[in-house]
């Protein structure tokens, strides 16, 4: 009796080693996992794939490292823009880990760590960047060409760290809240005196059209009243050609004159009165009467 309780207190105990054996040894990797696989301290392996997997107990030991997009929300923090006034930029970055060994061997598998490091890298660009511009280019940069520009600046200085920058977004970069007011007014009048230096000179070109515009109508008038005073003489003198050719010789005189006559008499010849009535003296009347 004595000796089947000793035996079964033996099996419990190896039922009990063999869980504990069993249970040290499997490795459960999720879905945004990795499972850095470890002997004595040096990296063995990387697991990231989903599923159940087994390492040597007692000897290997596993950390887990996150593989789904991360979120870090900066503090907020005063930049100094070229023309040296002060802003405040409250920014977020998503950011993952692309090599899960540089990042276990740099960072140590720390998540905190990772971020300090992503802190200091994010607002040392975000400092280059609005430095080199003036306060009026930051605040009309909002629309998302500061936060590329933020990136371009950052480059690939993250890939030491095994960490990827997915993006940089601005949530707030604005002035102070005791100078904003000022500042507005400001550029509300540089932007005034700007419209105001544009319309002057739209104003001035308008009138230099316009001059040139009225000087083109003035020369064109004027050439064709010269062209037309041209034409006309020289129909006059036409007239006065075939006139004279008329009155070149008697008989031609005195054709042209009958001829002239008869038009005379004709167009004097209208509506339903077809009398004329010429007295003896009259210019027209002597044609007639000397009509052989």
């Amino acid at each position: 009796m004595k000796a089947k309780k000793i035996s079964g207190a033996i099996l419990l105990i190896l039922l009990v080693a063999g869980f504990i054996v069993l249970a040290s040894s499997t490795i459960v990797t999720k879905e945004d996992q990795y499972s850095i696989v470890k002997r004595f301290g040096k990296i063995e392996r990387v697991i990231d794939e989903a599923g159940l997997s087994f390492r040597t107990p007692f000897i290997e030991t596993v950390d887990v490292i996150p593989k789904n997009i991360q979120f870090y929300d900066m503090p907020e923090s005063d930049v100094i823009t070229m023309d040296k006034k002060t802003m405040v930029a409250d920014s977020y970055v998503l950011w993952k880990v692309k090599d899960p060994i540089k990042f276990a061997q740099s960072l140590n598998n720390n998540v905190v760590q990772a971020e300090n490091r992503i802190d200091t890298t994010v607002y040392n660009a975000m400092k280059n960047v609005i430095s080199s511009l003036s306060q009026s280019d930051v605040i009309s940069g909002r629309d998302g060409e500061l936060n590329t520009a933020f990136m371009e600046n950052i480059g690939n200085s993250m890939d030491q760290y095994g960490i990827e920058l997915i993006t940089v977004e601005t949530k707030h970069l604005d002035l102070p809240s005791d100078n904003k007011t000022a500042v507005f007014e400001r550029m509300i009048s540089e932007r005034a005196q700007i419209a105001a230096t544009y319309t002057a000179e739209g104003e001035s070109e308008a009138q230099k059209i316009r001059n040139t515009t009225d000087k083109d109508v003035a020369i064109s008038i004027s050439n064709a009243e010269a062209e037309a005073a041209k034409i006309i003489a020289e129909g006059e003198a036409e007239y006065m050609k075939i006139l004279s050719q008329a009155y070149s010789s008697k008989e031609r005189s005195e054709f042209y004159t009958f001829v002239r006559s008869l038009d005379a008499a004709r167009a004097a010849l209208n509506g339903d009165n077809k009398t004329l009535i010429l007295s003896e003296d009259s210019p027209l009347a002597q044609i007639f009467y000397n009509i052989d």
